[in-house]
């Protein structure tokens, strides 16, 4: 099922066909980017512990060397095609499959936040006598949680700059009639504006200072969820053009405060009353901790963090290639739910996935010739849909499913001093006891 998912993915003709159409001053020799984007993907799944252990496990035409430089030389917007084209070609696939319950009914939502790639070895020359950390860049990405994809993403080099000011890159994306969900970073009367420009909607968690909107009239009760009372109220922003903009601000007063201590969450949306309610909006905003999932999941079930890569371009190019094998991944959960009913009441663990990926993988394409994947290529998205939910049939969904357990109790450790902190204590021993009071004591 990897293999064929993988394959409509980023297939290796479209992936070269692509390089040529978005790069700039790069080119291919020897090396094709193809080649990069496999070796990367060995990586990324955890099948080589770094992108020298797949070149030297997978021959290439060419040295290391030249390897890393292609890497390092990666140019964003070829980062950028492969995401969003692997995005086109497996969107219509998923689509197929069905199941896929809307967060929205009757709006297609995306949502939208940024990821700090975090501090690299200091490899590179350049940075071998600095102290702190060397952060090679990040990025901005773009999540339809209705099919469970990464719809885009914007590399970005520099990062330093705030995610804000990289959204004006993805706003020629922004088509009629979506609706975007975005945190309060991205709270500037700017960005409202830009969207009711472009006939779409966003909603974002009022900042404290930004936009600030003069208040209309007082705020109304209009209704409870899971979480609190909501309430709504009419505000109204400069539109740019010596107009108004009006808005709806939509308060949480929450049952019980949030983690940073917040009693209210506060809403700014551009969504007409008459099309979505404001409870319905407040519960659409609840969502937004799927893309935060998203990166949990890169981070643990992938390697989408390659810290020996300190070039921000290399480093990009691990992260994109993790988001393309997110998406197959998604693919293929999406897949095992629709071939067996129990999982429809038990979530799948993509963790037990890319394990089982990195158990067999690498065998099974080592043993199956290439022809064998030839009869797949040409399938449409509905008999491809068909073909891996045909597929998941074979697989013992029980190996797959996730085991959760409730929060952890949280224990203020408090203040101990530096001996108290220092000392050591056997483990056997404090089990012969059968005590904690042992460990007080003076061993």
């Amino acid at each position: 099922m990897a293999r064929v998912a993988l394959e409509r993915a980023c297939d290796a003709a479209w992936v070269d066909a692509a390089f040529h159409e978005h790069r700039g001053r790069q080119y291919e020799r020897e090396l094709l980017f193809s080649d990069v984007v496999d070796r990367m993907s060995l990586v990324v799944l955890g099948m080589r512990p770094s992108l020298h252990a797949a070149a030297q496990r997978h021959h290439l035409p060419v040295s290391v060397q030249a390897l890393y430089k292609k890497v390092n030389r990666t140019e964003p917007a070829v980062l950028r095609a492969l995401v969003r084209s692997a995005y086109a070609r497996l969107a219509p696939v998923r689509s197929a499959m069905g199941q896929a319950e809307a967060v929205c009914e009757g709006m297609a939502v995306r949502i939208v936040d940024g990821n700090d790639l975090p501090a690299s070895e200091k490899r590179l020359s350049a940075l071998r006598g600095f102290r702190g950390a060397a952060m090679p860049g990040q990025s901005l990405v773009l999540y339809d949680p209705d099919l469970d994809l990464v719809a885009d993403v914007l590399p970005w080099e520099d990062a330093h700059d705030h995610e804000r000011s990289l959204l004006k890159h993805l706003l020629p994306q922004v088509e009629p009639g979506q609706l975007w969900v975005a945190d309060r970073g991205f709270s500037t009367r700017s960005i409202l504006q830009a969207f009711a420009a472009r006939d779409a909607f966003l909603l974002v968690r009022e900042h404290a200072r930004n936009p600030s909107p003069a208040e209309e009239r007082p705020r109304r009760k209009v209704g409870r969820i899971e979480t609190g009372t909501v309430f709504e109220q009419p505000v109204s922003i400069p539109d740019g053009a010596g107009g108004v903009l009006r808005l709806r601000r939509i308060e949480i007063e929450l049952d019980t405060p949030t983690e940073d201590g917040d009693t209210v969450i506060r809403l700014l949306t551009n969504v007409p009353a008459g099309r979505k309610g404001a409870t319905a909006l407040a519960r659409l905003y609840r969502t937004r901790w799927r893309i935060e999932c998203l990166f949990g999941r890169l981070e643990s079930v992938l390697e989408s963090e390659v810290r020996s890569l300190g070039s921000p371009r290399g480093a990009l190019l691990g992260f994109c290639v993790a988001l393309v094998a997110y998406d197959v991944l998604a693919l293929l959960q999406a897949a095992v739910r629709a071939a067996h009913p129990v999982c429809e009441e038990k979530p799948i663990s993509s963790f037990y996935i890319a394990a089982e990926l990195r158990e067999y993988y690498g065998g099974m394409k080592a043993a199956l010739p290439e022809e064998v994947w030839a009869p797949y290529e040409s399938q449409t998205s509905k008999q491809l849909a068909r073909t891996l939910v045909d597929m998941a049939r074979h697989v013992d969904p029980m190996m797959l499913l996730k085991h959760p357990r409730g929060p952890k109790p949280r224990k203020k450790k408090g203040y101990a001093s530096g001996s108290e902190v220092r000392r050591q204590v056997a483990t056997s021993r404090v089990l012969a006891a059968g005590t904690v009071d042992y460990v007080k004591q003076d061993v």
